[in-house]
């Protein structure tokens, strides 16, 4: 055999990204210089956590990380998929999204249909929140022809920091291919969907939040309904603290989100505390009032997804069959711009780029990678 050819790559920057593009494209890579001039220089926790992931739904991928955790080599193998009894540990220095999104794009293209659990953290303020996910990006792989029957996320349990102890159940059903879009219509919002949640502390937390954004969606959008899911014992985790997710979903298909997550770092039940040391967890109030402009503000970028979400958007245009996608997203966010980076660098793709001066929203088209699941047979 000859010797393996590894892609050279330095620094730390869109790490999962370069993991599942390596893996989709097969392509070995090489990272040197991970943090190397901080004071705790290599590679983070979650970060490892993630190798280990890809590791578990992978067959014969190797992982090669040297003393320091500045340096990783990483040699892709078979995704398989499949059903993983044993329960994924993502850790407490991020939250479950974080692992979620380059779980589901790499595993659409396993041999097997998915299921896992992942145990960690359910809601923080770094990623978005499981909900959010759930509401959010399952509906936009449906958009690409990711089938609704075997699609879903179940949270079992909460997790906040510092503590976590949250669990959620994935499931994913294998795609062949999936399907080119021309997705540049963002539509009229139509109704306004959201969840609030508590965990260790009084169920009037969720109360305040939900009246308070009601106070400012309510008289621009009739059709309005905001769930509670107050969790108790060991469905509430390790920490304390409460938050909301909240999503439009438009006339032509589009969910447009925005969430706020706070936790308190005391591990006693918040609802034994004095009201100023509650008051210190920031005032439901002001949560409801801040998620629910975010989501106004989402909404009036006049793209398809939301800023959160337009690195997965690129991610599935890219990977469609070589047939050309268009898609329309407000301002590019700095993650946006990442991906296309990465997209270029891995799949020798290019995104053209068009703005739209009297919105300010963004034309995006490409011809796709030709991405295809050959473990898969058609039946």
């Amino acid at each position: 055999m000859g010797k393996t050819a590894y892609k050279r790559l330095l620094g730390s920057q869109s790490f999962r990204q370069r993991l599942l593009l390596a893996t989709l494209s097969s392509t070995p890579i090489l990272i040197e210089d991970i943090r190397a001039d901080e004071t705790w220089p290599g590679l983070r926790n979650h970060e490892i956590s993630l190798l280990r992931l890809f590791e578990t739904v992978c067959d014969d991928c190797h992982v090669e990380i040297n003393e320091t955790g500045t340096k990783l080599k990483y040699k892709p193998g078979t995704i398989i998929g499949g059903r993983q009894h044993r329960a994924h540990d993502c850790g407490v220095s991020r939250s479950i999204a974080y692992f979620l999104e380059p779980l589901i794009v790499l595993c659409l293209f396993a041999k097997q249909p998915l299921t896992i659990r992942l145990k960690g953290i359910t809601n923080d303020s770094k990623d978005p929140s499981v909900d959010t996910f759930k509401s959010t990006a399952l509906p936009i792989l449906k958009r690409f022809g990711v089938p609704s029957e075997g699609l879903e996320l179940k949270i079992e349990s909460r997790g906040l920091p510092p503590d976590g102890g949250g669990e959620v159940v994935l499931s994913l059903p294998v795609v062949q291919s999936l399907s080119a879009v021309s997705w540049i219509d963002e539509g009229f919002v139509k109704k306004i969907r959201g969840t609030t949640f508590s965990t260790r502390v009084s169920v009037q937390f969720e109360n305040s939040m939900i009246k308070a954004t009601r106070g400012i969606i309510n008289p621009l959008v009739s059709d309005v309904h905001i769930f509670s899911d107050h969790r108790s014992g060991p469905q509430a985790g390790n920490s304390p603290g409460y938050g909301i997710s909240l999503v439009a979903e438009t006339t032509s298909g589009c969910f447009i989100s925005a969430d706020t997550a706070v936790s308190h770092s005391r591990d006693d039940d918040t609802s034994s505390l004095p009201d100023d040391a509650k008051r210190d967890l920031m005032p439901p109030e002001d949560i409801g009032v801040g998620t629910a402009n975010a989501l106004l503000g989402e909404i009036a970028q006049n793209g398809v997804v939301d800023s959160t979400h337009q690195g997965l958007l690129f991610l599935l245009c890219a990977l469609c069959p070589q047939d050309v996608s268009k898609v329309r997203v407000g301002k590019l966010s700095q993650y946006g711009v990442e991906t296309l980076r990465n997209i270029r660098d891995f799949l020798n793709l290019k995104f053209i780029i068009k703005p739209e001066p009297n919105t300010q929203s963004v034309f995006l088209k490409c011809v796709g990678y030709g991405m295809k699941n050959l473990s898969r047979k058609v039946s």
